[in-house]
């Protein structure tokens, strides 16, 4: 055992995220708004999780649905392999 006492560390708070698609000029999720769906795939072309961009759950089934037609129609990579 080591001599040194344990100490305790304060808890994190939760660093506050920007919010994509509250900003005014964002009216709704499409799929041909490519710029807008980029900020939510990775540089791997893998859908982002929702506790890491920050959106409800609600928008984040609209985006991945978005997602998934821009892949359809060859605007966006399919993930790579």
């Amino acid at each position: 055992m080591s001599a040194a006492p344990r100490t305790r560390t304060a808890p994190r708070s939760p660093k506050a995220r920007k919010k994509p698609l509250l900003a005014p000029d964002v009216t709704h999720v499409d799929y041909k708004d490519v710029a807008l769906l980029r900020t939510f795939i990775s540089d791997r072309g893998k859908i982002r999780a929702r506790r890491l961009t920050g959106i409800t759950p609600r928008q984040q089934r609209l985006v991945t649905q978005a997602v998934k037609n821009a892949r359809e129609m060859a605007l966006l990579p399919y993930a790579g392999r």
